[in-house]
This record gives structure tokens, sequence and C-alpha cells, in this order.
């Protein structure tokens, strides 16, 4: 019994994104609690952002309310709350007062099973899991070890790990509140683990029996008998190395059967048993491949196990980032305390070397951090008093002192993880389709297994004995793990490789959209652009130097609130221009400002402005340094020192995308000075990256005027531009865009371009460290303000669904293979177990495990 996110309750994991980070309603900040509860609950009628907001301020006056994420998209509300303080029904009571009805309610828990490694045994899982009165979603997680699960009042975590436990799994961690369930951790070395020994000492008893079988035969001498069967040395040494390497695979077998699971363990108890029975019952003689089976299969289930760790570790590694205990200074003094009881507002001590254990704001010290764990950056960032730090990353060198601003498991980094183990649910297409065609594999396998075992005696004219043994190797070809298995354990391989290198991907839909997409769409304030007016040009005119025209400069914009005065104060702060006293400050709408500098005249504002001045802005003399025009001046000018600013100058810096202000009194015209919204030095490089790794087409989408769009488009080199876009009709182009390409992404800072991000086929958010919204709105989110992470993205999409398709028909094809010889007699049951199980298993783990070296800037091989 699965759910997808649109099921009620939805299957998401108990750490819910914060609206509002450690709000309490009336009641004030809840501090951190190891006895808070998640529960979801379904809202049909929460359809818009409006209504969200309504549940929410309605559940957060409860007290003990510790986070709110209500999800409009798909009608399902998520609360943490302090058991203690509240209740499921009081919380449900707030919703219904807000006018909205709840359909179902559930409490949610993740279980640690670290013995369900594959999908046969998940579905095991799940077949106990349906019977349990009050359970109303399930899902499971063989790359992580994690089951999810969702009841109401009717049943308790209890029902639940007994019903995990009667499949015969043990259960090693349980989490209520949010977070992983543990238990995953202290993890012993799988190939000394008991079942481990086992497998070593069935494997001496199977060459014991084999030595005596063909190097001892005189001393193979018959020792017992059995309803009638003499039973030799070897024969006996088979027999034990079934009973030591049999009893899991048994065990397992029986499980399976009690929750009617066709599965690999059933399939291969029934194999061993059969062969057995065959021995025994027709004196077929069959110990050596019971035997085989035992040993093999066992080894097999350990190199799965191995493969699986193997996965399982790169999420875990994300997890470890964030330290277990932090520094905290109260009442003077310095102690030492569990991360889980920090609070918001609480101030931690970071020394250099130490990780910051939450998110929090600089309030003493300066040090160079390294973001590279959230956001990828490679060069560490230096913060100071003011600044944001990030739960995870590492300080450098410095002293710092920081103010918590979220409570362990709400900071960026548990969102992170917790969008990581989400991204599991959200499957591909090629996933639902191996998904569905393994209902049908292993009964048609079955079948097969039973028609060669019945006919190939009077077909092929093999012996019964022969016949039996071809059976059960079909049998061991039956279980589809191998192809089930490939393609989450590469999804989860590329989504945690791509987190560790600062890009939050929200499931294996999107990493499979991303690399299927033909066109990317920039937005571009913000993306291709820094998204900040600066000062890009200063040429000073009549006999004015660039530091007199940017003192003028300063004097005029210091009290306009318009954003190109507030970019040419930061500029002249910058430079260190000294201020001039202002007074008689006026605003021209439209056309610039007006104020009086040591009592002269003087004015800043468009060209416009200053032709109603009088000015003949065709012949202006441009500054000259020993008789030699200035750099600029030289560029724009074609007499000497005479500009046409009407004509040339102004144009010319318009056609590169920057805004002209022109500074002067009303009798001279003083200097020329050029805003832009920088170009991002990386924004050409990464098109043209793009283009490399086959990317069709690049299209900027922009609010701004033609001519500016114009220009930066030919800049950075994009095959389209379509500019003066109001929001909606951005959503329009991307529309229009997906219906001629195809799959269309669509880059953004994810706040004011959510509709559009929402609308592409895979929207992607810059910058979203941090950022709540930009982490909500987006498939796909890259932590750090750097675009040169949108080839990595697509590279590592398209790899991980060349991956993908390798594990999937290699998989089938070698499965496929091996059924066919086997009634021909070139298959024997050793090569069933180790190529078609084993084998398969650990080679499509391995070969989804290279999608962890792939990295910004470095390519392995490529993968198809």
């Amino acid at each position: 019994m699965t759910s997808s996110p649109r099921d009620s309750p939805t299957s998401d994991e108990p750490r819910s994104r914060s609206h509002d980070r450690g709000g309490d309603g009336e009641g004030g900040s809840v501090p951190p609690s190891t006895d808070r509860g998640t529960v979801r609950f379904t809202v049909p009628e929460m359809d818009c952002p409006s209504c969200a907001g309504k549940v929410e301020n309605s559940v957060r006056k409860l007290d003990g309310i510790a986070d709110v994420d209500p999800q409009a998209t798909t009608g399902v509300l998520t609360v943490s709350y302090e058991r203690d303080r509240t209740t499921p029904a009081d919380i449900a009571d707030r919703i219904e007062k807000a006018g909205y009805r709840v359909e179902t309610t559930g409490e949610r828990a993740t279980f640690a099973v670290p013995g369900m490694d594959c999908p046969s045994c998940a579905g095991k899982i799940e077949n106990a899991l349906d019977g349990v009165s009050g359970v109303s979603a399930v899902e499971t997680r063989p790359t992580t070890g994690e089951v999810s699960v969702t009841y109401d009042a009717t049943a308790t975590g209890a029902d639940v790990v007994a019903a995990i436990e009667s499949a015969g799994y043990e259960v090693t961690g349980t989490n209520t509140g949010g977070g992983d369930a543990g238990g995953n951790d202290a993890r012993t070395d799988i190939w000394t683990s008991p079942r481990a020994l086992k497998t070593w000492a069935s494997g001496v008893f199977v060459a014991i029996g084999l030595l005596f079988e063909f190097l001892l035969a005189g001393q193979n001498v018959p020792v017992a008998s059995v309803v009638g069967r003499e039973l030799l040395v070897a024969d006996v040494a088979f027999l034990v190395a079934v009973a030591v390497g049999g009893q899991e695979i048994v065990r397992n077998g029986y499980y399976s059967g009690r929750n009617l699971n066709l599965d690999i363990d059933f399939l291969m108890s029934v194999a061993i048993l059969g062969a057995l029975v065959a021995s025994v019952v027709f004196g077929e003689a069959l110990y050596f491949e019971a035997a085989t089976l035992a040993f093999l299969f066992s080894v097999a289930e350990l190199l799965e196990r191995h493969s699986m760790d193997r996965a399982r570790d790169s999420l875990r590694e994300l997890m470890d980032l964030s330290p277990d205990e932090a520094t905290v200074r109260r009442d003077g003094e310095e102690v030492t305390v569990p991360v889980d009881e920090v609070g918001v507002g609480d101030v931690v001590v970071v020394k250099p070397g130490e990780k910051v254990p939450t998110d929090g704001e600089v309030v003493e010290g300066e040090s160079a951090v390294n973001q590279a764990p959230i956001t990828g950056e490679s060069v560490p960032v230096d913060k100071t008093v003011g600044d944001e730090v990030y739960a995870g990353t590492i300080n450098e060198a410095g002293y710092l002192e920081v103010a918590v601003t979220s409570n362990a498991g709400e900071d960026t980094l548990s969102r992170i993880v917790e969008m990581v183990e989400d991204a599991q649910s959200n499957r591909t297409e090629r996933e639902q389709f191996v998904e569905r065609f393994s209902a049908y594999y292993t009964p048609v396998v079955v079948a097969f297994a039973v028609l060669v075992t019945v006919g190939s005696p009077a077909v092929l004219g093999t012996t019964w004995s022969t016949a039996v043994v071809y059976g059960l190797t079909l049998l061991v070809l039956a279980c589809p793990c191998a192809f089930v298995i490939s393609t989450p354990v590469s999804v989860v391989s590329g989504i945690t490789s791509a987190a560790r290198n600062g890009v939050l991907i929200k499931g294996g839909n999107h990493l499979e959209a991303m690399g299927e997409v033909d066109v990317v769409a920039f937005d571009k304030t913000g993306t291709i652009t820094r998204g900040e007016l600066t000062v890009t040009d200063v040429v000073p005119l009549n006999g004015n130097s660039e530091e007199e025209v940017l003192r003028c400069a300063r004097g005029l914009e210091r009290r306009s609130e318009h954003p190109i005065g507030e970019a040419i104060v930061a500029h002249a702060e910058r430079e260190q221009v000294t201020e001039r006293d202002v007074s008689e400050f006026e605003s021209i709408t439209g056309k610039g400002v007006r104020a009086d500098l040591d009592g002269t005249p003087h004015f800043a504002g468009k060209p416009g402005l200053f032709e109603d001045l009088g000015f003949d802005l065709s012949h202006v003399h441009a500054t000259t340094d020993g008789g030699v025009v200035t750099r600029t001046a030289r560029q724009l000018c074609e007499r000497n020192n005479c500009l046409d600013l009407l004509e040339d100058t102004v144009p010319r810096l318009q056609a590169e995308g920057k805004t002209v202000v022109l500074v002067g009194t009303d009798e001279e015209l003083e200097g020329v000075i050029g805003v832009a919204d920088e170009i991002r030095p990386e924004a050409a490089a990464t098109v043209a990256r793009l283009a490399d790794l086959g990317v069709t087409r690049t299209v900027m989408l922009t609010g701004d005027n033609e001519r500016t769009a114009r220009a930066i488009a030919e800049r950075v080199g994009v095959d389209e531009y379509r500019a003066e876009l109001l929001p909606e009709e951005k959503v329009g182009a991307i529309e229009d865009l997906v219906a001629t390409h195809g799959g269309v992404a669509m880059v953004g800072d994810g706040i004011n371009d959510a509709p559009a991000l929402a609308t592409a086929t895979v929207g992607v958010a810059m910058g979203a460290a941090g950022t709540d919204t930009a982490l909500e709105t987006a498939d796909v989110a890259l932590m750090a303000d750097d675009l040169t992470k949108l080839p990595y993205l697509y590279e590592l999409a398209n790899d991980a669904n060349g991956v993908i398709r390798q594990n999937v028909y290699a998989s089938l094809g070698v499965k496929a293979a091996l059924a066919i010889g086997v009634p021909f007699g070139y298959v024997p049951i050793w090569l069933a177990v180790l190529a078609g199980d084993a084998g398969m298993t650990t080679a499509v783990t391995a070969n989804a495990m290279r999608l962890s070296r792939i990295t910004p800037g470095k390519t392995p091989a490529a993968a198809d």
C-alpha cells in the first residue's frame, strides 16, 4: 500500500519547511523538545495561497505550535506541535474555525528498517502494514532503509512496529517529530555480521562436500539414510551447508509467503526446499544444488546489502554535516549542549575549524566560512556582523558568535536533507514503467519455470533431475530485484551528489526531466544579471574630473530613493568621494532631481532634462588629460575632444543596456554617468556550455525595454530574447516554448518568477540558500548565486538518464539471456545466482554510484 504526494494524507518526511521559524502563535517561541509530533490534515478546499494563509494564521493561535506548512497545491496541511501543549483534535478544530473542512487526519512516523534493502523487502513490509487498522499511507524507501507511515488514532506506533517485525524485519529506530528515524548510524561491518558468519560457515561445508564428491571419492561412503535413501559424506556436508546458510533464506521466505509476497526470498526458499524434496523423495541427489543455492544466494544478499550501504552512505554524509553539539553562551558562560537543545535567540560560539551548528546571524567576530556543504561554493565567504550563516558550514579561521535564527531540524541543511529524502517519492517515468513491468515479470518467469520442468524431458529429452534443476534455476531468475532497484539507486546517487555540490533536486522526476530539456529560458534580472544596479561609466565633460562628477552626483542623489540614485551614491562611497553641502533638494518627476550644492543649483537626470534647460547636446567638449582625450571619450568621439551626446554617446551607452544620467548646472554639463544591472561574468560561458552539452535553444525573458534586452542578449549569446513582458506574459512565453520545443527549463530567482517556474517542465531557482520561498516553488534550487551550476545540473541529469537506461536495459537483457539459455543447459544454477541476481544488483549499484564523481567543471566518461 503506497501513497503519492497527492494521496491523503501525504507521505512527505515529518520535518516541514518553516514559514515563520519558531513561531508559536500567541504563545511565543516553542523551545526544542523531544516530545514533538507531526500531524497531517487533508484540507481539499485549501486550494490557493490566500486559503493557506488563512488556515495557517488560525492554527498558529494555538499554544505549542512549532511549525505550520500549508501546501495549497496538494491541499495538505502539515503541523509540528508539542504533544504536552496541544492535540491533533485541537488543530483540526482551528482549521474548521478558519472555514475549511478537514477530510482526514494522520500522525506520521518514520521507522528505521536497515534490513529493508530491496524492492521485494519493501513489498513485504507494505503488505504487512496493509492489514493494520488505522494506517492510511505507507512509503517504503529501500535506498535509505526507512519506512514512513501515516496512521490515525485507531493505530499506534507499537502496532506499526509489530507489523513490520511480522514481515521479518527489525525496527532499529523511530521518529515521530521530524528528522530521520535514526538507527542506521551504528552500522556493523556487513562482512562480519551474523549472517555473513553463517554464510562463510556454509561455504566451508560446501567445500567439504565438493572435496569428498570429487577428490576423496573413495572416502565418500554412506553414513546415514533418510526414508530409505542413503546419505553419503558429501551429502551430509551439503545438508549442513543448507542448514547453516539457508536459515535466513527460509525464514524470510516464510514471512514472504505469510504476507502473500512472491519475492526472491520465497522463490529461493521454494528452490532450496524443492531440491531437498526431490533428493529425498525421488532420489534425484540434488543436495549439491540446494547447498549451492543456499551459499551463493547468501553471498548475493551480502553483496546487495554492501552495495545498498554505499548508496545510503551518500545521504548519510549529508546528515553528518551538522554537528551533534554546540557551544552556547548562557549567563556569561560557555556551555556545551546537544544541538537539539539550542533554541532561537541563543548565541552560539563557533571557534576556528568548527562547524556552525544551526542557521543564524553573526553578532560578533569575523571570519571566512566554507559554505561548500550548503552552496557548493569552492571559495570560503567572508562573514562579519549582520551576515547570515548556515548549519553545517565550516568556520575557517576567525572567532564567531552567532545568534540562532532557527531551531534544530528547521535550518537550511535540515530542509535540504528532508527534500533529498522526499525526492525518492517522486518517481521517474522509467521507474514507474519498471514497477509495472515487474508485476508481470515474476509470474511469467515462474510459469516458464514450471513449463520447462514439466516439458523439457519430453521436448528436449532431458532427465527429470536435470529438468528440476532447470526449473530451480529459472526460479532464481524470476526475481526482478536488479532492474527494479536500478532506477531508484541511480536517482538517489544523482540527487545526493547534486546536493553535495549545492544543487537541490526535489524529485527523481525532475532529475529525469532536466536531462531531457531542449530549451533553457532565463529571466534577465537577477539571473543573467546580478540584479543590482552599478555605475559602469563616468565620462567627465568640460574640464571636470571623474571625482568632481561623482562628487556632484553623490550630493544630488543622496536624498533620492530611486535605485539609480542609490547605485550612484554607493559607487561614490566606494570611491571615497567627499560630500558636498546639499540644500533645496527637489525631485523632478519623470526626469531627474535638482539641488543646491554649496549654494550652486545642480541637476542630474535624463538627457531630456538638460535639453529643456537649453543645452546643445550635439556638441559637448570632453575632458582631456595633457591634451589627450580620455579613453572613454576617445572610444565615443570622432572629433578629438568633442562629443555628440544626443546622436552618439547616449545611444551607444543605451545600446549596451545602460541607463544614462547627465550631471551639471544650468550653465554647464559636468559629466555623463552610465548605470546598468551588471551582467554576471559567467553568463556567456554558461550559455555556451549549455549549447556544447546539447541544449538546442536558449531564451532570455525580461520585462525590460527592447533596446536593453537586445544589448544584453547579444553580449550573453542567447539564441532568442523576449522583452517588455509582464509576469503573466512570461508564463505565456514558457507555454509557447513548451508547445514548440517540448522540454523547457526556466531559470529565475524563485520569487518573482514563481508562475513561470511552475509552468516550465523544470523550474530552477538561483541563490536559494536560506530562502524558503525559492526552496518551496522550484523543482530544482541552485543554493549559491552561481550560474555555472546550471551546466553541471544539465550534465548530471543527462548522465543520470543514461545510467538509468543502461541499468534497466542491461539487467533485463542479462536476465532474458540467462532465462533463454537455461533449457539448453548453458546456464548452471551458480551462474544464475551470481550473474542474474547478485552480479546485476551489484553492477547496477556500482554504475549508479558513478554519478557521484560528476562535479561542476569535471566530467567522467559520458554515461550514454
